[in-house]
């Protein structure tokens, strides 16, 4: 197994706004170890959603390099970014983005629809990964039934369980109470001590310290980068 889970140099961003141009990210490097618990902080308007979303494999820097796993994503077609998406990375976000619809076991078989498999495999996947955040007992209940933390826990539940490479969380406890956060966050220190690579976007101090290594971006540079 490569040292680096992630390996990206030189990314470049930017976007026109009339007769101006914005540079949201400049001449980015980030190296992630495979299994690392990293923190990316920074204000409104630094550039950790455009990093994330590039990392996440959502859009495409200007120029520079990106490898996750060993795999050139910025060279691949999109057929084999859509497919690394859907099988290797799985994805937090501070809304949920639970389906009102479907109840807990359900939502967290969404991923399948993109990664398919055998119905049991899937079964298991989805009982393993409710199992692993907690909700074993609330399988059958919709989002409406469930507290914003349980709602954060089905949401990792289906970042998890496609077994990913990698697990992106965007201000996962934003929509939180402190008291519920802090679940949230020692749920992710416990995935990160049973190995699972995670890069958690947020503007908090008290939410950063609780990753492995803190990075701090401004104005699209990294300033500070503290294991």
């Amino acid at each position: 197994m490569a040292r680096y889970l992630i390996e990206a140099r030189g990314l470049h961003k930017e976007y026109s706004m009339g007769s101006t141009t914005l540079r949201v990210l400049k001449d980015i490097h980030f190296l992630v170890k495979n299994g690392e618990f990293v923190a990316v902080m920074g204000a409104s308007g630094s550039g950790k959603s455009t990093l994330l979303h590039i990392l996440g494999c959502f859009d495409r820097p200007d120029r520079g390099t990106y490898l996750l796993g060993g795999n050139d994503v910025l060279r691949a077609s999109d057929k084999a970014v859509s497919r690394i998406r859907s099988t290797q990375i799985g994805f937090v976000f501070q809304t949920f983005n639970l389906l009102p619809e479907l109840n807990v076991r359900e939502n967290v078989e969404l991923p399948f629809l993109y990664a398919p498999s055998r119905p049991s495999d899937v079964k298991g996947s989805v009982t393993q990964a409710i199992a692993e955040v907690g909700l074993q007992g609330r399988m059958d209940h919709r989002p409406s039934e469930l507290s914003g933390g349980e709602m954060q826990r089905v949401a990792i539940a289906r970042a998890l369980v496609i077994d990913p490479a990698l697990v992106l969380a965007d201000e996962p406890t934003g929509n939180l109470d402190s008291s519920t956060g802090m679940e949230i966050l020692n749920l992710f220190q416990a995935l990160h001590a049973n190995g699972t690579t995670i890069i958690l976007v947020t503007h908090d101090r008290e939410v950063a310290a609780h990753a492995q290594r803190v990075v701090t971006l401004r104005d699209g540079e990294f300033v500070h980068d503290m294991v």
